[in-house]
Formats: structure tokens, C-alpha cells, sequence
């Protein structure tokens, strides 16, 4: 009977308020700060934004393509890189940073992937890591561009449109970054659903998506490519909550640490990695701050409850009990197990 009432068909609302859920949560979350007075949470989720975007990339090439990766850091960095020096220059305006800094991620992931998306498992993630230890080393050593590992401070804030102030209060700070993530996270996830099927088939089963007549590696390659673009907006964003950038906020820690989020969220969730995010940097920013030298230590905690508590990630929480309840009903009413047998058949 168990293995049957699994089976059981989500009502239609279920259904449609799983979608929704995963938006409720993050979007309510920062109604409610910004309406608070408090600048200092404005400008620390703010700070917090950019990376959580930058796991979205992650999470569509990792869940999306199946192909577990570290070097989203790479499109991030030369996005932000690429911002901070039209910054300097004068250019302001925040959506051509946007657009300019989503096109260099792009070409970037794209000249990546041409040798990233031929291999699969462990060696693909052993490449990517080598990217990222190669970005830290560039960002470090390209000085006239990065500034070194003094890294590039006092960069001038972005406009939204001419003649506008600059975002420099953290509430609009906070409400731009927010945007601009909810934005990026629904337009990848609307043109990645438009090929969902293919996608899975090339997870589940590449030889037979091939003999199908799918070109695979193409598809692959127009994944990563994409998660590129979204990178580099990260690295635009990056740019405009922080106003400063050193190799260390585009090096190999932080490519772990929003892998590490794309585990808790979901790896086939975009806005589930985006909010896993946020809780592992407040976990290592906030909560750890109270237990200096112990944020290795918590963040390791986390993981591990994750990965044994909640199998599937966070997302799943929400499916994961509604089929626990309907089990638990359908135990003490078989008429439900009868009935939606019937539907199913």
C-alpha cells in the first residue's frame, strides 16, 4: 500500500501552490525588510543578492545540464570586473552595465564550455575547479585591470536611467538587487522550461537523446553558455550592492560556497539555490559572527543536515510533507486510495 499511495495524484491547487511557494517565501521576506528601518539588514541581504544569483547559474548548469561545476566564477568575475572598469570610467547606467556584463559572462562560459561540456562527472567538475583557481589567480596578478589583490575600491554608483540619483541609500540598493534577481531567476526559469523534456532526457539517458538525433554537446554548450550571461549579471550586481572588488569575492571559496548552496536548495530548483544562499551566508555572516573562528564548523553542520535531512533539498520540503499527509489520510480513509485509483487509471 505504501509503495501505491506515493503514487497518489496532487490536487490541483497542491499543484499550483508548489510553484508558487518557492517565490512566496523570498519575495515576502524582503517586503518585510524593506519595509523595516534597519539599514544595517538592508545593505547585509543586499551584499548577499549577487551570490545568490550567481547560484542560480550554477544550479541551471549543474541541475539543468547535468554537469556539477565550480567555474560560474569565471562569467561572474569578468561581469564584475567588466562593470567596476565602465564604472570608473564614467559610464553609470545600470542597465548597461546589466546587459554589457551578461554578454562578456556569455562569451566567456561559451569559449569555457567548448572544452567544459565534452566531459562528464568527476573530471568536469575536477576542469571547472582548475577555471576557478585560474580566475583567482588572473584577478590577482592582472593588475591593470583588477588592481591586484589591493582589488578596485571607491567605484562611482550606478543610475537607473539619466538623471536619476545614484543607488547609494541601502533601501533602493536592497529593492534593485532584489529585482533585478527575481528577474534574471523567472526569465532563465521560463526558457529553460521551454526545453525541460530534452534536458531531462539528456540527464536521464545521453546515448539514447543522441540515437534520437538530439545534438547533445550543442544543447549542452547553449546551457552553459546562458548560465553564463547569468553569471555576469551577478557580476554586475556584485559591482553595484558592494561598490568594491578584491580576488577573493570571485575565487575558489566562493565557487564552493554556492555549490554547497545549489546542494541545500535543489540542484533542479533556481529559486531554491537562490534562497539556500541567503541561509548559508547567514549562517556564515550572521549566526557565525557571534562564534568567531566557527563558521567552517557551521556551515559543515549545515551540509550534512541537509544532505540527511532533507534529501532533494529544500523545495522538496513542501511535496515531501503534503505526501506525508495524504498518506497518513488516505491510511485512515480508503476510500481516498480507492478513489484516486480510479482517477489515475
Amino acid at each position: 500500500m505504501t509503495a501505491r499511495l506515493t503514487h497518489l495524484p496532487l490536487p490541483r491547487t497542491w499543484g499550483d501552490l508548489r510553484r508558487v511557494t518557492p517565490w512566496l517565501i523570498p519575495l515576502g521576506a524582503t517586503t518585510v525588510l524593506a519595509a523595516s528601518s534597519d539599514g544595517y539588514w538592508h545593505a547585509t541581504v543586499a551584499r548577499m543578492l549577487p551570490l545568490a544569483l550567481l547560484a542560480v547559474s550554477v544550479a541551471v548548469v549543474t541541475g539543468g545540464a547535468g554537469l556539477p561545476t565550480l567555474g560560474q566564477v569565471a562569467p561572474y568575475a569578468v561581469g564584475a570586473y567588466t562593470t567596476a572598469r565602465l564604472a570608473l570610467a564614467g559610464h553609470s547606467l545600470a542597465p548597461v552595465h546589466l546587459v554589457v556584463a551578461a554578454v562578456v559572462g556569455a562569451v566567456t562560459a561559451g569559449l569555457l564550455g567548448v572544452f567544459l561540456v565534452r566531459h562528464r562527472g568527476t573530471v568536469v567538475l575536477m576542469l571547472s575547479l582548475a577555471v576557478a583557481e585560474l580566475t583567482t589567480i588572473t584577478a590577482a596578478q592582472w593588475r591593470t585591470v583588477s588592481g591586484g589583490t589591493d582589488g578596485l575600491a571607491g567605484i562611482p554608483a550606478p543610475h537607473l536611467l539619466p538623471g536619476t540619483p545614484p543607488l547609494t541609500a541601502d533601501r533602493p540598493v536592497l529593492l534593485y538587487a532584489a529585482a533585478i534577481t527575481v528577474a534574471a531567476t523567472a526569465a532563465t526559469m521560463m526558457l529553460l522550461r521551454r526545453h525541460h523534456l530534452l534536458l531531462t532526457a539528456i540527464r536521464g539517458n545521453e546515448d539514447r537523446a543522441a540515437a534520437s538525433g538530439h545534438p547533445v554537446t550543442a544543447w549542452l554548450w547553449v546551457v552553459h553558455t546562458g548560465a553564463g550571461a547569468v553569471a555576469g549579471t551577478a557580476g554586475a550586481l556584485l559591482i553595484h550592492t558592494h561598490r568594491w572588488i578584491t580576488p577573493a569575492d570571485v575565487g575558489f571559496d566562493t565557487a564552493t560556497l554556492v555549490l554547497l548552496a545549489v546542494v541545500i536548495g535543489g540542484t533542479h530548483s533556481l529559486p531554491g539555490a537562490a534562497v539556500a544562499t541567503v541561509l548559508v551566508l547567514g549562517v556564515r555572516d550572521v549566526i557565525a559572527a557571534g562564534w568567531p573562528g566557527h563558521a567552517p564548523l557551521l556551515l559543515g553542520a549545515l551540509f550534512v543536515a541537509a544532505v540527511y535531512l532533507l534529501p532533494g533539498g529544500l523545495t522538496a520540503v513542501p511535496t515531501r510533507l503534503h505526501s506525508r499527509a495524504w498518506r497518513v489520510r488516505a491510511v485512515d480513509h480508503p476510500d481516498l486510495l480507492s478513489s484516486a485509483s480510479r482517477r489515475s487509471a
